[in-house]
């Protein structure tokens, strides 16, 4: 029998659509979960501590603190020593009135000094070569940030890294100690304040106004 023209067709269905929508939702939550359990395992498994030792090797003591004042109106800068050469650290934070960030700086396994914000400091090493590390004061050791980098000095130059910090508490710190090309070294030596220290005191577990 001819069907009437006009009228629609009834659309025909299949019951394997249901199925199949349940099938895919089930591969994407399996996929998912399969993402989560990588993204927790995989930084564990892929650590090598030894490696991880032998890089902080350039770093200080953990419990060891410096306290930070800075002079805007001192922007001094010094001449080698004979057979040295001049490192300059210049911290460079996002302008921060009350949390201001306090950065140690270590040479070699030994702390040299600290800067607190926008600040600044320097010593002198012997020609040769060095290891730079540079991190977040008073972090709890599972927060620590570090940032290093190598030094080959020569008797009687200078040499310049900043330690730009940007982040916080809530969205995780970034931190990159960097070396830096003297021309902008001396615009923001000139600009920032120069950092002044006493000496560092040990303190495993107290707190501090300087956090970090």
């Amino acid at each position: 029998m001819q069907q009437e023209r006009g009228k629609e067709q009834p659309m025909r269905t299949s019951g394997s659509g249901p199925l199949r929508r349940a099938g895919l939702l089930c591969k994407v939550a399996c996929y998912q979960l399969l993402l989560a359990i990588l993204f927790l395992v995989l930084p564990a498994s892929a650590q090598d501590k030894p490696g991880l030792d032998r890089a902080r090797a350039a770093c200080g003591p953990q419990d060891v603190e410096f306290h930070v004042k800075t002079n805007n109106q001192q922007h001094p800068v010094a001449q080698p020593e004979a057979g040295k050469a001049m490192v300059y650290v210049i911290e460079d934070q996002i302008p921060c009135l009350f949390c201001a960030v306090t950065t140690r700086v270590g040479l070699d396994g030994t702390w040299v000094g600290a800067n607190r914000g926008r600040s600044y400091f320097f010593f002198s090493v012997e020609a040769g070569e060095h290891h730079l590390c540079s991190d977040l004061q008073r972090l709890p050791p599972a927060d620590r940030v570090i940032s290093l980098a190598h030094l080959t000095a020569e008797a009687g130059k200078a040499y310049y890294f900043r330690a730009r910090i940007s982040g916080g508490y809530e969205s995780g710190w970034f931190f990159d100690l960097e070396a830096i090309d003297s021309d902008e070294a001396q615009l923001l030596i000139s600009s920032y304040p120069y950092s002044t220290l006493k000496p560092p005191v040990t303190n495993p577990g107290g707190s501090d106004s300087q956090n970090p």
